[in-house]
């Protein structure tokens, strides 16, 4: 059973309080998903919506839906994989459960509908990354320029990248995507604020409810990192962008549409692509 509920953690970088949530439950696997919010909250010495945070964090909507998640650990039932996995299979089965979370995260879309409304309102899209996140943020941009007019990568720090977000708000930006994933860049988290004091609305794209740049944006759209190889799995932060992405496409679908069908023929004429 704790095997169980610590797989819940798999990938998530707790804060402190957080992590005594987890030793809570850890600590009481028989009656884990017995506990209410409020009862689990005394028992951390919590308050009540740290154990909302907490539950978020791990990628569910709220207490309820982790609640029933932790009763279906308490049964005899297990998933059907074989009886032992080496490091590496364990490492490409976190990402498989993190994509799983992410699925019935998408259950509800409000959050990436109204950050792909933010989105496509603009007319200029700067798309921040650094470090880590720069190549997550290469690849959205690429593919959202297929369907955007203005998309400007912003994958390198300093104060150029200040200078670029300037460029961007003057050429008509109202919002800013950022990716920023684990360690957090200061640049990073230092544009965010930059953006939103310019008056730009911020979405971002983060590997948890809790992070520093999900507290800053307007928007967060949390998706976790597997942390159980040397460097960090990216495979549910890259879901989630192609997920925006389809997002903005079906929020103005005609424009896209029509920018679409430009690039094929345009690719067609040029023979950009092996036949």
């Amino acid at each position: 059973m704790n095997e169980r509920l610590l797989a819940l953690t798999d990938g998530v970088r707790l804060t402190p309080v957080q992590r005594r949530i987890a030793q809570c439950l850890l600590e009481r696997p028989g009656s884990a998903a017995a506990l209410s919010s409020n009862e689990l909250a005394t028992l951390a010495e919590v308050s009540q919506p740290s154990v909302t945070r907490f539950a978020m964090a791990l990628g569910y909507e709220g207490y309820p839906a982790l609640r029933k998640e932790m009763r279906w650990l308490t049964t005899d039932e297990t998933p059907s994989r074989p009886a032992e996995h080496n490091p590496m299979q364990l490492a490409v089965q976190g990402e498989a459960d993190h994509l799983v979370r992410l699925r019935d995260q998408l259950g509800r879309l409000d959050d990436v509908e109204r950050a792909a409304r933010l989105l496509v309102e603009t007319p200029v899209l700067p798309v921040i990354g650094l470090r880590a996140a720069a190549p997550l943020a290469g690849y959205f941009g690429y593919f959202a320029a297929k369907v955007r007019p203005d998309v400007r990568i912003l994958d390198t720090g300093g104060t150029n990248l200040l200078d670029r977000l300037d460029q961007a708000r003057h050429a008509g930006a109202s919002a800013a995507l950022a990716v920023v994933l684990p360690r957090y860049p200061r640049e990073s988290l230092d544009a965010i604020r930059e953006a939103k004091a310019a008056g730009l609305g911020v979405v971002v794209i983060t590997d948890s409810a809790v992070s520093p740049a999900a507290q800053a944006a307007d928007v967060a759209l949390p998706a976790a990192v597997g942390t159980q190889l040397v460097f960090d799995l990216h495979t549910g932060p890259m879901a989630m962008a192609m997920v925006l992405l389809q997002a903005m496409c079906d929020a103005d679908p005609e424009p896209a549409q029509r920018r679409l069908e430009e690039f094929e023929a345009a690719a067609n004429r040029r023979h950009i692509f092996q036949a």
